[in-house]
């Protein structure tokens, strides 16, 4: 997993893998949780993954607008 920025200090979101068509994000919790395609959907995938790379907003975005609905939990 690659690490994430946390360019606000203080993010829940530890790590990420991005892939075609999803992103596995890991919280400080020790969780890691897989979102694609199918769940949330495409455009919130392709969002979160923005927002992994730029290191700043992920954790508030899932908070917002993706909260519960992940594809898998690891």
């Amino acid at each position: 997993m690659q690490r994430y920025k946390n360019l606000q200090g203080n993010s829940g979101v530890r790590a990420f893998v991005i892939g075609a068509d999803y992103i596995k994000v890991g919280f400080a919790t020790g969780e890691t949780y897989v979102y694609d395609y199918r769940q949330p959907g495409k455009d919130d995938v392709e969002n979160m993954k923005a927002l992994a790379l730029k290191g700043r907003g992920l954790s508030t975005y899932i908070s917002t607008h993706v909260r519960e609905r992940y594809a898998k939990k690891l």
